[in-house]
């Protein structure tokens, strides 16, 4: 039997390991439901019930606030859908200086707009908002350890479908940068609502950001199903990234 440093190192133990068996839970859960029940509406109540239940900030914005930020680029994306879109943000103050950033992707359906995807299998992309899931399964994960550090989670989330709203191949948009973007393909849609958030992301001044998306299916063709793909800015923030999934069994190749 151990004494009470012992014991109390084995409670922080488990206290871990049940903080992040939540985050992985939430993540894991919020990828099985399907679209019509998992919208950007949904994405943004769980984050708010999260926020309720560990005291962080939650905001939630809806298509004019969407709009009167300049995400033109993001809005484009929604405009197809009559599911409105959302922007979560979320900030959990835990320690001092500049916060880490998470940006997910937050496609709760992805049709694919104009440029239909074909129809064998499309009922998978109700996983295209696994990056969202991810950022909230870790937020929450970080936040319920206490972890000392300040974090900011974005989360653009809405639907691409293909309306008569929708946004055709050729069209030209502005992002909130002021970049303007010649849409060829309305089913690479995930760069287009990044861009936007990662633009937003910003006025936070983060040390760093980490963005998941399910985002190219190219990625599968090189890399296969066995290694997500990492990009990055910087060599150091890739091998930490890297590492951290080796260590975990989830792997990813720089």
């Amino acid at each position: 039997l151990g004494g009470k440093d012992d014991d109390k190192k084995a409670e922080a133990a488990l206290a871990r390991g049940l903080a992040i068996g939540h985050g992985v839970n939430l993540a894991r859960e919020l990828g099985d439901l399907p679209g019509n029940t998992c919208t950007p509406q949904h994405l943004a109540e769980v984050a708010g019930e999260l926020a309720r239940e560990f005291g962080f900030k939650c905001q939630a914005f809806d298509e004019r606030e969407i709009a009167a930020l300049g995400m033109s680029s993001f809005l484009s994306v929604a405009k197809g859908s009559d599911v409105p879109p959302r922007l979560i943000v979320l900030e959990y103050q835990g320690g001092k200086g500049k916060p880490v950033a998470l940006v997910g992707k937050g496609l709760t359906f992805d049709a694919g707009g104009i440029s239909l995807k074909p129809g064998a299998g499309m009922d998978e992309m109700k996983y295209d908002m696994c990056g969202a899931a991810s950022v909230l399964g870790a937020f929450q994960a970080a936040v319920e350890s206490k972890l000392p550090l300040n974090l900011v989670a974005l989360i653009p989330t809405c639907e691409n479908m293909p309306d008569g709203n929708a946004s055709r191949p050729g069209d030209i948009i502005k992002t909130m940068a002021g970049l303007t973007v010649e849409i060829l393909n309305t089913d690479a849609e995930g760069r287009l609502i990044l861009c936007d958030a990662l633009c937003y992301a910003e006025r936070f001044n983060p040390q760093i950001v980490v963005d998941v998306a399910t985002l190219t299916g190219a990625c599968v063709i090189a890399l296969g199903h066995v290694a997500s793909g990492v990009f990055s800015s910087q060599d150091s923030l890739a091998r930490e990234l890297v590492s951290a999934g080796e260590e975990i069994g989830d792997k990813a190749w720089h």
